[in-house]
């Protein structure tokens, strides 16, 4: 048989693989989608529109949407004002310690948002440890600060600042130096410079940041309920846990078009950005020749104490405040050197079986995810670039919908999918599986698009080469491919162990006795009154997300450029 016919013939079983990939992938991510909106819009009764308009009519689904564009918005802004800060003098001054400081703005991020919260609540009010230490404790009885739409906005704006961040800091190292170069030689200053060159050229990335803080800050469960519940201010995702947890006979149903409300507003708020994109694009190649580094002359030393001090205020001292709570015998204790113990350090992690149960739970989750999206994305991702069709482009455009819809959202979309699976009588409703599941759809373009981006650079002329000479498929695959897109597998596998290992929005409406996770412990601790021991576990998963880090930051030369989110 020639070399001509067997590339051939390898040629049509890529074709014959190929939808036998794109087809499970399609019904892990977008099946439960699907079903929740057949759900919503009320398929089983005949599309008859009853249940949908008596949801949205009720006087408590209207305040729980006004509250939760009030603290969205509100929110975003604030993200908007300290990711856009940040990046801007980040990236085009000459400030010390960049890599610093990124880090250290990355790391609200990547803790969970109910253990912000819960930092937060121990740093302010009359019961914080710290301020008692300190002499600066209001008198016991007085209200909890935070408890409040603006204590949401709050730690909304600083949890979600990383991703406008991100974002912005992309697009302003598309910037062409030598715009800004002419600009400075016209005998423009540095704040001319900025505001007349600068920031035009990178609004489409502050606004596509903006729309990122905005979806996630509207699907955030974490922030609202730790800090809205006690106060009775309602948010959609929290009305969607409340309403789901009583357990009604219509209960599906409801939370059902509850998630396709904060699904509407999501997808309306991205439209909505992408809009203005349109009208706002320069049409920007390549990436600039040097990094701009505008110099600050005497303000930089200013400007470089008050980014850090920032960053202490926002991080820091938060997380000394929930280290210090988690010393001390019991909730309300002074800390003193007397009264320090790590009681509650120890019952968390060695004694109480629900916290270690949590533990293994929420690793094998995160690892189990890794490796299963690992094991699909990588021979996926090549088959897309090498073999796209019509079926595949279609995919490749929705299957950014479960990542970008608020996680309460898919949530439901899984108890609905999954309650009962089709043609048997099994249900994964309630066994670990389900959020597993959940984690696949989530997760899954946080592990593809590191993987595309690298195969696409890849030059197919090597991979011809070797089948020229015999190679068959299976061995080019392991030869050329893995190999050199395995730096960025590998980095996408870590993006979703760490995003994956602190999740609290998905699971907190899919878990059940057995199946808890980290972040739904966290939150039953709290809010049955074990704070002590609640403090300890979320410090404890603090110092295992910045050990994780430290580590990927070590490893940070064996992952091709921009794969790690922190890293230039």
């Amino acid at each position: 048989m020639s070399k001509a016919t067997t590339a051939s013939g390898g040629s049509r079983s890529l074709d014959r693989l190929l939808p036998l990939l794109l087809l499970p992938v399609a019904l892990i991510a977008l099946g439960p989608v699907l079903r929740l909106l057949l759900e919503g819009i009320g398929f089983g009764d005949g599309l008859t529109t009853d249940h949908l308009t008596s949801v949205l009519a009720r006087p408590s689904t209207a305040t729980a949407l006004r509250h939760s564009l009030i603290t969205a918005g509100g929110g975003t802004l604030l993200s908007v004002l300290i990711g856009a800060g940040f990046a801007f003098l980040v990236a085009l001054t000459d400030i010390r310690g960049k890599g610093a400081l990124v880090f250290c703005l990355m790391i609200p991020m990547m803790i969970p948002p109910q253990i912000t919260a819960l930092a937060w609540m121990q740093m302010a009010g009359p019961s914080s440890t710290i301020l008692k230490m300190l002499g600066l404790a209001p008198p016991l009885g007085s209200p909890q600060p935070l408890h409040s739409a603006g204590g949401i906005i709050l730690l909304l704006g600083i949890q979600h600042a990383s991703l406008v961040f991100l974002t912005l800091r992309a697009g302003l190292r598309m910037i062409p130096a030598e715009l800004v170069e002419a600009a400075r030689m016209s005998g423009a200053g540095p704040v001319r410079v900025w505001a007349q060159t600068v920031l035009p050229l990178s609004m489409p990335s502050l606004i596509a940041g903006g729309a990122m803080a905005f979806v996630t800050a509207l699907g955030n469960f974490g922030i609202p309920a730790m800090l809205g519940i006690p106060a009775g201010y309602a948010t959609l995702p929290t009305l969607i846990y409340q309403r789901l947890v009583s357990m009604g006979p219509s209960v599906l149903s409801e939370v059902a078009v509850l998630s396709l409300l904060i699904g509407a507003v999501a997808i309306l708020g991205v439209l909505l950005s992408r809009l203005v994109l349109k009208r706002q694009g320069f049409g920007l190649v390549g990436l600039s020749g040097a990094p701009l580094a505008l110099s600050l002359g005497r303000a930089r030393l200013p400007v470089e104490i008050a980014m850090w001090v920032f960053i202490f205020a926002i991080l820091a001292l938060p997380l000394l405040a929930l280290l210090a709570t988690s010393l001390i015998p019991a909730y309300g204790v002074p800390l003193t050197f007397h009264t320090a113990t790590l009681k509650a350090w120890i019952e968390v992690l060695f004694v109480q079986p629900v916290t270690r149960r949590a533990y293994a739970n929420s690793l094998f989750l995160a690892i189990t995810a890794a490796a299963i999206l690992l094991a699909i994305c990588l021979p996926l991702a090549w088959l897309m670039e090498r073999r796209a069709n019509r079926f595949s482009q279609i995919l490749d455009a929705l299957i950014d919908l479960p990542y970008a819809l608020p996680g309460v959202v898919l949530s439901i979309a899984c108890i609905l999918t999954f309650i009962n699976l089709p043609f048997t009588d099994l249900t994964l409703y309630g066994t670990i599986w389900i959020i597993l599941m959940a984690y696949l759809a989530r997760f899954f373009v946080v592990m593809l698009r590191p993987i595309q981006a690298s195969i696409a650079q890849l030059d197919p002329a090597m991979e011809e080469a070797a089948a020229s000479v015999g190679a068959h498929l299976g061995r080019r695959l392991r030869d050329i491919v893995l190999p050199l897109a395995a730096p960025s597998a590998a980095a996408g596998a870590i993006l979703v162990f760490l995003t994956a290992v602190n999740e609290l929005t998905v699971s907190a409406l899919l878990w059940s006795s057995g199946t808890e996770t980290l972040g739904v412990v966290i939150y039953n601790l709290e809010d049955s009154g074990e704070t002590v021991m609640a403090s300890a576990l979320a410090m404890s998963i603090v110092c295992l997300i910045i050990a994780l880090m430290g580590l990927v930051q070590a490893g940070a030369r064996r992952f091709p450029k921009g794969v790690i989110p922190w890293q230039s």
